[in-house]
């Protein structure tokens, strides 16, 4: 699995996986833009926003108008190409003109995520196309504690440091290759939880090897910000796809 060529500072997560060739031909590429609130004096946890901003991914994926709507256009074109995914930060009127635009917000854990129909690489509104992409950093109070029985879960490469920006996009990209393995039945088991899901980092190297060697969907990215080309960032443990073996 390979994921699509990053721009500097996005955070942009990647393709398809090598599940689905892009078209032949010139492509117009399409993004999927993700807005996180980051207020000054209260930003939230880094777990909280990486569970939101996958959480939110999916609710986008699964909505009507993605799948049989007005937004189902433009996925069909992303989905069609490379998919990317671009993680931008606002506060104050700058959330508010994001809230403002045709989208889709997810609250949970103190976090806030917007995400917004696919948009060509280089027609971003202009209310997003200002918002700043590189240096978001966010942290945790504490540890976060184990995920619970049952519970989706996207393990993080415990040996690669990200931006909480690159890493909100990656978890939602494992998030997403997860929606794509499951049956119609576990969709809709997991759409009414609400999305329920983890994000923890693997408890060590051994574990993370098993991690990428189980079979479950691994996000690849290709290299061109912060980490080396080829890294696995996240593998997604859901209950129903490792039932099956």
């Amino acid at each position: 699995m390979t994921s699509t060529p990053s721009t500097p500072g996005t955070g942009a997560a990647g393709d398809r996986a090598g599940e689905q060739a892009p078209a032949p031909g010139p492509v117009t590429e399409f993004v999927l833009p993700l807005v996180v609130r980051v207020e000054r004096a209260d930003p939230p946890a880094r777990t909280a926003a990486l569970e939101t901003a996958a959480r939110a991914v999916l609710a986008f994926l699964s909505d009507e108008r993605s799948t049989d709507g007005e937004w189902s256009q433009a996925v069909r074109a992303w989905e069609g190409a490379r998919i990317r995914k671009v993680v931008r930060r606002a506060r104050g009127a700058e959330w508010r003109r994001a809230e403002a635009l045709d989208g889709l917000t997810l609250d949970g854990g103190g976090a806030q995520v917007r995400v917004f129909p696919p948009v060509p690489l280089d027609g971003w509104p202009k209310d997003l196309a200002r918002l700043q992409v590189s240096g978001t950093e966010l942290a945790d109070p504490s540890v976060p504690p184990a995920p619970g029985p049952g519970l989706p879960v996207l393990w993080l490469n415990p040996e690669l440091g990200m931006t909480a920006g690159k890493a909100m996009a990656q978890v939602a990209h494992a998030a997403q290759l997860a929606w794509w393995r499951l049956d119609g039945d576990a969709r809709e088991r997991w759409r009414a939880s609400g999305f329920a899901l983890a994000v923890r980092t693997a408890p060590g190297a051994q574990a993370w090897q098993r991690l990428v060697a189980s079979g479950l969907p691994v996000v690849r990215d290709a290299g061109f910000t912060e980490i080396a080309p080829g890294s696995c960032t996240v593998v997604a443990e859901h209950p129903a796809l490792t039932d099956r073996g």
